[in-house]
């Protein structure tokens, strides 16, 4: 069991309940890589009968046939990629849609029609400053590959229809299976400090052999019948990588290539039928 709650993501907790009854409706990232370990079950206990939009960022990243099988199972969700601008026109007008008969029941009380006012939730580093970015259209929003950047509570006016506000990434404060917190690690949600890059590679390693050996034989050319100690011995000594710590260089160069999406379209959670 990985315990994971530092003094900030239980203030960001308290802070997202705080402001919940000012918004209308809530964006809930999740990474399209670990839908399942980077939805925060924390979230749904928050939330409760809030309107709800779920985006699935990164999802050019992402296996698509996983992508799809998630979509099927789970209502009032898009798939996104701020990267590659994937969907993003498509955000607004879905908000309008999941929030029409409210809006209505305001313009019948006789209420002026204002901006929709959202929450933009999710874990660390899912992604939620570059989507702003990308809906405002300019850098209003900090952007790291560091979790934790985002901090403060911000309002971003997105245009006259939609206003956001930024919130702080929280985590659950333990995860039961392991698997999730390797997930985690992998796609940077959590640091990598907190799992050793051998671990963390080795876990890679053996799961990209067991579903995506292709894309492991066209990028690195090599035997992936050999052990995972043979096959980063390999790796390393084709990138140049030598020394004492070269096994957590290369584990590194691994794990960073599968982030950038070098290594294919890849999804590490695998499906689980809501049924």
């Amino acid at each position: 069991m990985i315990q994971w709650f530092p003094g900030h993501m239980a203030k960001a907790r308290r802070e997202i309940e705080d402001n919940l009854k000012l918004v209308d409706i809530v964006f809930e990232l999740i990474d399209a890589r670990i839908p399942y370990s980077s939805k925060n079950p924390l979230i749904n206990q928050i939330l409760n009968q809030k309107p709800r939009l779920t985006l699935l960022t990164k999802a050019s990243l992402a296996d698509p046939h996983y992508t799809n099988l998630f979509i099927k199972d789970n209502p009032n969700c898009l798939e996104i990629d701020s990267i590659t601008n994937l969907n993003i026109q498509k955000i607004v007008p879905y908000v309008k849609v999941v929030l029409k008969e409210k809006r209505e029941r305001d313009k019948k009380r006789g209420m002026k029609p204002r901006a929709i006012r959202t929450m933009i939730l999710g874990i660390p580093n899912v992604g939620k400053s570059t989507l702003i970015n990308r809906l405002v259209g300019k850098k209003v929003a900090r952007v790291g590959d560091k979790p934790g950047v985002t901090k403060a509570r911000q309002w971003i006016r997105i245009n006259k229809d939609l206003e956001l506000l930024d919130m702080p990434g929280i985590l659950w404060p333990k995860f039961e299976d392991k698997t999730v917190g390797i997930h985690l690690a992998l796609t940077g949600a959590i640091k990598d400090e907190i799992l050793s890059l051998e671990d963390l590679g080795d876990y890679l390693l053996t799961f990209l052999k067991d579903n995506y050996r292709a894309n492991l034989e066209a990028v690195y050319k090599i035997d992936t019948s050999l052990d995972n100690f043979e096959i980063a011995k390999e790796i390393a000594k084709s990138r140049g990588i030598f020394g004492d710590d070269y096994l957590s260089r290369v584990m590194e160069v691994i794990i960073n290539e599968f982030r950038s999406g070098k290594l294919g379209r890849i999804t590490l959670d695998r499906y689980k039928n809501n049924g």
